[in-house]
């Protein structure tokens, strides 16, 4: 590999821009990239696949995170450095509010660091948010699909199963109250790259902002909701997504 590839998402200084949109799924990356201009895979290495294409004129990468914080950062730390500086994450969450129901939309504008990568980065004490130009474009798209949307604070986790079976666990007690406290405090849903994200996009002096689709909701789980409930349609978070960064572009050109 030519040194003048990023060691791991595989791309140089020519296969740069501006903006990306991180999916985790690799699998995603080519329905994102549907939405673009003249979209093409450039790279495929490990988790990270990449397809470019073009929105309002402007080159934009959709690159797949894989799933996680520690990937998510190599991932933007790359990306960085081929000069993109403003980010936009689409993934999956579940519900952890009644009213975040599964195929609703929902835009983090914070998130609770219960990932291990963002403390290699920062003091705990340093909190983890979204840009709000993004944050900002994000709920105006929804607005403007007519999707059914939250705007809020998520948990980001680094342990599935650690949410989805924590009497498995050997420190139950304390993720389960420490998720009984998430909600009380009014989380809206749990994911697992949103605070790497943020974190690593506040230290680099990077834009960055997340929406994700609820595929269910836990708590609702547990009150009755019948499984076929779920919902695995990722489309709408991934227009509020585009539909966003092509708010965020023509504001960029806007404001030269």
């Amino acid at each position: 590999m030519s040194d003048s590839l990023q060691y791991h998402i595989n791309l140089g200084e020519k296969d740069g821009a501006k903006y990306a949109i991180l999916p985790g799924d690799p699998g995603r990356t080519q329905i994102i990239a549907s939405y673009l201009e003249n979209p093409e895979e450039i790279m495929y290495n490990r988790e990270f696949r990449t397809f470019s294409g073009t929105l309002e004129g402007e080159k934009v990468l959709v690159v797949s995170t894989g799933i996680g914080g520690p990937s998510a950062a190599i991932c933007v730390e790359e990306l960085a450095k081929i000069g993109v500086d403003t980010f936009i994450r689409v993934g999956t969450c579940g519900g952890m509010q009644d009213k975040v129901l599964p195929g609703d939309v929902v835009i983090a504008s914070g998130a609770i660091r219960m990932d291990g990568t963002s403390k290699e980065y920062m003091p705990i004490e340093f909190p983890a948010v979204a840009d709000y130009r993004i944050t900002a474009a994000l709920d105006k798209a929804a607005e403007g699909l007519g999707i059914r949307r939250h705007v809020g604070v998520v948990q980001a986790k680094d342990s599935f199963y650690g949410q989805h079976s924590p009497d498995t666990m050997g420190v139950s007690y304390e993720l389960k109250q420490k998720w009984e406290a998430w909600i009380k405090g009014g989380c809206l849903a749990s994911e697992m790259e949103s605070a790497t994200l943020f974190i690593v996009a506040s230290l680099r002096r990077l834009r960055a902002g997340a929406v994700f689709h609820c595929v269910w909701n836990q708590e609702l789980a547990g009150k009755g909701m019948p499984e076929d409930q779920k919902v695995t349609d990722t489309s709408l978070a991934i227009k509020t997504a585009v539909e966003a960064l092509r708010i965020i572009i023509k504001e960029d050109r806007h404001n030269g």
